[in-house]
């Protein structure tokens, strides 16, 4: 076991982002239209009974905000909440400063539309007139202008609050490769680092009679995100040029552009993911069946994003479907922390809040939990408030020996057990 001081590195760590899983709003989230907002928190008063989620509150979530029915306590391993620096409020720049790449200016919104320039150029090269091109919720713009895209076989582009292009088509009018393809040639039409953080593929079923009355449109699982690249290396390219496997499960692939990783998974839920990171689990330091040792795969970095929280509750403006959601994850956590090896991290995190009971259906500018154990580190430690999410980033990499050059300050020395202190043998 390599030592850097006193602090002793591990093999694996399995980091999950709950997606917009905020603990209350940050100083400055006036700036944004946030004020008051508190995804976790607020998701709790809302429900009768509050939220009871006994394994999160065993690893110290409540000790971050003030959640009815999850009181605080003294956490299994280490707990604090983190301030995102980057300006903004969305996926990339939440996933990115995690990482160790802090913004200095946001990425553009579109709240009025894209530019007639980008439009008539986004026509010329897919070769028809596209719909909608205005903000607008992915699930109610299907339903608006379903019927028309299947008669004209035109695509439905729209944004949000955040820096999106989608491009909504059905997927027996316009075959997914072809959707893609012309998700690609507007990825191309925004050439600025902050122009734009995501073209995203929203593909969907429905009724293909022409009907106007008739809506009944769902998305599919076939969304596709096609990122900018981040401007400078991250924590998932100096873990790679470390000798690091790094494995991105859920959409880490395509928030990274596919840059620093080595094998990514798809998912197509909250579930499933969880089931992925117990995969990756299952790969070594735990017996097999026949009682012979898995061989140890050696060192790991496994990033999961579970999206459903975000895009199947928070925007829709669900608190009991996001509650549900975080009760099915809290089930999980017994597994995850079960399958730890002896020389393995489970780090718990979010990206932004999207707080389901305010009258805004986007993001929120919230604080973040980190919730973080395993058999290397120490237990009951509440940390002081972190000032950027990198600093997480920053602690992965000392925690796996990588040479990191990116944003953060690490804490792995704090967190990890001293191995001459007999009360953590």
């Amino acid at each position: 076991m390599e030592k850097k001081g006193k602090l002793q590195r591990v093999q694996r760590v399995f980091l999950v982002v709950l997606d917009s899983v905020g603990v209350g709003q940050l100083p400055d989230a006036h700036l944004y239209g946030d004020e008051g907002s508190n995804t976790l928190g607020n998701v709790a008063r809302s429900l009768e009974k509050g939220l009871v989620l006994p394994n999160l509150g065993a690893l110290g979530i409540g000790n971050l905000t003030s959640i009815p029915g999850t009181p605080p306590s003294k956490p299994l391993g280490i707990c604090c909440k983190m301030a995102e620096r980057s300006p903004g409020k969305d996926t990339t720049t939440g996933h990115w400063e995690i990482a160790g790449v802090t913004l200095e200016e946001p990425f553009r919104t579109y709240p009025g539309g894209f530019p007639p320039e980008i439009v008539l150029e986004f026509e010329r090269r897919i070769g028809r007139k596209i719909l909608g091109n205005k903000p607008a919720s992915g699930t109610e713009i299907i339903q608006e202008l379903g019927p028309e895209h299947v008669a004209t076989g035109r695509p439905i582009v729209y944004t949000s609050a955040d820096s999106v292009f989608q491009i909504a088509c059905h997927e027996e009018v316009v075959p997914l490769e072809t959707l893609y393809r012309w998700c690609r040639a507007a990825r191309e039409l925004f050439s600025e680092p902050t122009s734009l953080a995501r073209v995203i593929a929203r593909p969907f079923v429905g009724p293909v009679e022409i009907e106007p009355a008739r809506s009944g449109y769902v998305r599919t699982a076939n969304r596709k995100d096609f990122s900018v690249p981040p401007p400078r290396p991250t924590l998932l390219d100096y873990a790679q040029e470390s000798g690091v496997t790094v494995t991105a499960i859920g959409k880490i692939q395509d928030i990274f552009a596919g840059r620093g990783i080595d094998r990514a998974v798809h998912t197509e839920s909250n579930r499933d993911g969880v089931e992925a990171v117990l995969s990756e689990m299952r790969q070594g330091h735990h017996p097999e069946p026949s009682g012979v040792a898995a061989v140890s795969p050696g060192r790991q970095l496994v990033i999961a994003n579970l999206v459903d929280f975000d895009m199947l509750y928070g925007h829709r403006n669900d608190p009991e479907g996001y509650a549900r959601a975080l009760v099915d994850f809290d089930r999980a956590v017994p597994s995850l922390l079960n399958r730890l090896g002896p020389e393995d991290v489970l780090i718990i995190t979010a990206d932004h809040g999207c707080d389901p009971t305010t009258v805004s259906t986007d993001h929120s500018r919230e604080y973040v939990p980190a919730l973080m154990a395993g058999p290397r580190l120490r237990r009951g430690l509440i940390l002081p408030e972190r000032t950027t999410f990198a600093d997480l980033g920053a602690t992965v990499a000392d925690l796996l020996g990588v040479d990191y050059r990116g944003d953060g300050t690490s804490f792995a020395e704090e967190i990890v057990k001293d191995v001459e202190d007999d009360r953590y043998a």
